[in-house]
């Protein structure tokens, strides 16, 4: 698994961090259920081994376990399809 972190700025009140890590699909599930926990991750999105968007997941302070359900199961179908894939994770400051 490897991480690169990115700082941007998206509007000038809010400043993001963005951190790009490399999973296998056996690890996809299990990393995005511990971001999720996190509970700083404003969006998580998928990439496939050529970068393209697979998956977008915006996140809210107010997600209880009956939203992350159908959250979890696609995450899921994409980890079954995929054997390398990249995660981008939004976190607030």
């Amino acid at each position: 698994m490897q991480t690169k972190k990115t700082a941007s700025n998206k509007e000038a009140s809010k400043k993001s961090t963005e951190e790009i890590i490399k999973v296998t699909g056996i690890q996809l599930v299990s990393k995005v259920k511990e971001l999720i926990k996190e509970g700083n991750v404003r969006k998580i999105t998928i990439l496939d081994k050529n970068e393209r968007t697979i998956l977008s997941i915006p996140l809210t302070i107010g997600v209880v376990g009956f939203i992350l359900a159908p959250i979890f199961a696609a995450v899921a179908g994409v980890a079954a399809l995929v054997t390398e894939c990249q995660i981008k994770i939004e976190r607030e400051n």
